[in-house]
This record gives structure tokens, C-alpha cells and sequence, in this order.
């Protein structure tokens, strides 16, 4: 079930917020699933501010990433190991080694996935998770095309993603070619997903997720067979979106 909130760019950060603290609070040793990127920044930087000022704690959660570059050292500054640390891990209380990144890394990729999958599970799967989308409907890496692969694995990146993020990279050559990611499967067995989106150029692709037909090229879609989604979003992101 697909659920919409339409509300101003800057009341987004807060009510995702608020909607993680609630889920806190039934449950303070909850298993969060996280992204990175532009968008999901500003949820982090709000959660940062209200840990500050005692609303929320992250103290017994548990956290698994959605992805991690392959190739990309843990010290890089564009791993998602450094983003996820500098941008949210060092400014909460939390405790670091329960947080989770695949290992873009290791020698033995297919294993490293297994493992990740395996953690999860372990874990007890994932509660909450916060999503973006991608203008080609991909969420983590999991990227169109005649088929998705349920469980974490290797995604050769598609070229209009790898030229979404070159502005991170300052040039196409240096962007990877490969990332690992949770499946659409891993994605479909979380409790609860909160997906946020802003801005004119993620509306045809919104309306797509939300009305389009469930299709692989349009991994997005795959939400609307989801038990409890929320697709938080500005009035432009929203701009297309017919009755739901």
C-alpha cells in the first residue's frame, strides 16, 4: 500500500523525522535500512539536530546501507562508508559497530553479498528504511532493465546513472562501474519504507512508481506490491501523480 504526503521542501527533513522517531519509540532497538546521496542529506542533518537536543536516540539501533561502490577504499571521500560516518554516524549517538556497509573492497564480491544478506537476516530484517529514487526509477542500485535479482548482489551500473553522479566525481572516468546492493527483494521484506523525493525532474518518474505498471524497467514499481510505503514528496515532485 502506497501512501503520499505533500509538503514543503523544508518540512520534509522533519517529517521523516518525525516518523523515525515515532518508530523509535515502539521500538528503540529497531534495525534502520539508509541510503545515501543528495536527498536522503537533509533527513540526516535533522536527525542530527533533534539527537542534539535529546528527541530521538539511536543508541541500541542497528543500521544496514542500501549500497556501496565497488572499488572505492572505505577512505575514499565518495564511499559511502565515509558519507554515511561523516555526514551522520560521528554526530549521533550511535554505536558504530552496529552500522553496516557492504565491503566494496573485497576480492570475493559474490561472498561479500551472501555475508550482507546473511547479516541482515541475522538481524532479524530490516524495520524502517529510508529510500530515494533515481530518474531511471532505480532505488539503491537496483537499476532497469529485462530483469531484478532479489537477494544483495553486484549491479553493473547504467550509463545514465554513472553521469548522475560525475558532479561527485568530476569526471565520468572516475565514476565506478559497479556497485553492491540490496535486492528488490531485501527491499520488499522491510517492515516499513519511507521513500522521499523534491523537484520538477522526479515527477514523471514518481508518477511512474506510483501509477505505472509494475515493471522491471521501472524497478520503483515494485513498491506498489509493499504492505506499508510512504512516498514523501514537494508539490513539484508530486506534479504528476494521478489518484492513488
Amino acid at each position: 500500500m502506497i501512501r503520499v504526503r505533500i509538503a514543503n521542501r523544508e518540512q520534509i527533513p522533519v517529517m521523516v523525522t518525525e516518523d523515525l522517531r515515532r518508530q523509535l519509540e515502539r521500538k528503540p532497538d529497531s534495525v534502520l535500512g539508509l541510503p545515501t546521496g543528495s536527498t536522503p542529506m537533509m533527513v540526516y542533518r535533522e536527525l542530527v539536530a533533534q539527537q542534539a537536543q535529546g528527541k530521538i536516540d539511536f543508541s541500541h539501533v542497528t543500521t544496514f546501507n542500501l549500497d556501496e561502490y565497488v572499488g572505492l577504499d572505505e577512505k575514499h571521500a565518495q564511499s559511502y562508508k565515509y558519507y554515511m560516518y561523516e555526514n551522520f554516524f560521528r554526530h549521533v549517538n550511535i554505536d558504530l559497530n552496529n552500522t553496516h556497509i557492504p565491503n566494496g573492497t573485497t576480492k570475493n564480491l559474490e561472498e561479500e553479498c551472501r555475508r550482507y544478506e546473511n547479516l541482515i537476516e541475522q538481524s532479524g530484517g530490516i524495520d524502517w528504511l529510508l529510500l530515494g529514487i533515481g530518474l531511471n526509477g532505480h532505488i539503491g542500485f537496483n537499476e532497469p532493465g529485462e530483469s531484478l535479482i532479489a537477494a544483495t548482489h553486484v549491479q553493473k551500473l547504467r550509463e545514465e546513472t554513472r553521469t548522475a553522479n560525475v558532479r561527485f566525481f568530476g569526471s565520468s572516468q572516475n565514476v565506478p562501474t559497479h556497485a553492491i546492493t540490496m535486492g528488490m527483494g531485501s527491499i520488499l521484506k522491510v517492515m516499513k519504507i519511507v521513500l522521499v523525493a523534491f523537484g520538477k525532474e522526479k515527477a514523471e518518474i514518481v508518477a511512474k512508481a506510483i501509477n505505472g505498471p509494475v515493471t522491471t524497467w521501472v524497478p520503483a514499481s515494485f513498491l506498489q506490491l509493499h504492505r506499508d510505503v510512504t512516498f514523501v514528496l514537494d508539490q513539484e515532485a508530486a506534479s504528476e501523480i494521478k489518484s492513488i
